[in-house]
């Protein structure tokens, strides 16, 4: 099966409000942008990336979480992050059953994520850009 598939088949095995609420949720991700791709990792996570993860789907006994891979890098001024948020890397945001999550909030928080991602992948690729004659001019 595909990752989308996966996804789906994970969100129709949760007949209570975690499945419509994982649904939701996965719905305003991808349109946040629109490059956004599905994965399946982990022996059955979803996983949203856009050049590298992103963001973790995960639904728990009395929750859903979206973990954020680089959360603690991002600006949350609508502070949707309730976990995580003493960790260097990592923020996530729980809902549970009645919590209702800004759909807008979310997807500026999934966009600042995407632009995380690409100022990282062009930092590195002006790191591995540099010729090997100027990261050795200074070793004798």
């Amino acid at each position: 099966m595909t990752p989308a598939e996966n996804i789906d088949a994970l969100i129709a095995g949760l007949t209570d409000w975690r499945g419509a609420t994982l649904a939701s949720l996965r719905k305003a991700i991808l349109e946040a942008d629109p490059d956004i791709i599905e994965e399946w990792k982990w022996m059955g996570s979803p996983v949203w990336s856009c050049d590298g993860n992103m963001v973790v789907g995960n639904a728990h006994k009395e929750k859903v979480k979206l973990t954020f891979s680089h959360g603690a890098s991002l600006s949350d001024p609508d502070t949707l992050f309730n976990n995580g948020l003493g960790g260097k890397v990592w923020r996530a945001i729980d809902i549970f059953e009645g919590d209702t999550i800004d759909q807008r909030a979310l997807k500026e928080l999934i966009r600042s994520a995407v632009a995380y991602n690409q100022a990282k992948k062009k930092k590195k690729k002006r790191t591995e850009a540099t010729p090997l004659s100027r990261q050795t001019a200074d070793k004798p």
